[in-house]
């Protein structure tokens, strides 16, 4: 008798930018192509493929994570948020001051921001460097990136 694939599957039910999905997973499916191709959200970024980039980032429970080391199934009944659910208002500050060029890890700097604007007392403990290390950029040399999250932060804290 030849193997069913379907016989592996599981069903996953979670939150996704503020609406809850059902999908079947293989056991091996990664976050991030859940949400590319099953999910057809393609803000999420693939670079690495090795958690090393940040280009994947997304928020999952509040906190950024690299959703391509993270099995969907591992998101059961979880919260994840990811740049589809951000308005233009939300990233306004990454963009004018050069935060974002070629595009490739903008969704992750950009997830990775908004928690900083969310959370402005992790600053206290490290600085938005330090926090944004995790996320990789060949372009912008990060000036661009910490003076767009010193203006989410201060927008955020009316400072």
């Amino acid at each position: 008798m030849a193997h069913d694939a379907r016989e592996d599957t599981v069903h996953v039910e979670f939150t996704l930018n503020g609406k809850v999905v059902s999908v079947e997973a293989q056991p091996a499916d990664r976050l991030l192509d859940t949400i590319r191709y099953g999910l057809a959200l393609p803000g999420t970024k693939e670079g690495c493929g090795e958690g090393e980039c940040g280009s994947c980032t997304v928020l999952l429970d509040g906190l950024p994570a690299n959703s391509c080391l993270v099995p969907t199934y591992q998101v059961r009944g979880r919260t994840v948020e990811t740049v589809e659910s951000l308005s233009e208002e939300d990233v306004a500050p990454l963009l004018r001051t050069g935060a974002t060029q070629c595009g490739a890890c903008t969704p992750g700097v950009v997830m990775t921001a908004t928690w900083i604007r969310r959370h402005p007392e992790v600053l206290e403990a490290q600085g938005i460097r330090a926090l944004m290390a995790g996320n990789l950029c060949r372009c912008t040399g990060y000036d661009g990136i910490v003076e767009g999250v010193e203006a989410l932060v201060a927008r955020e804290t009316g400072g």
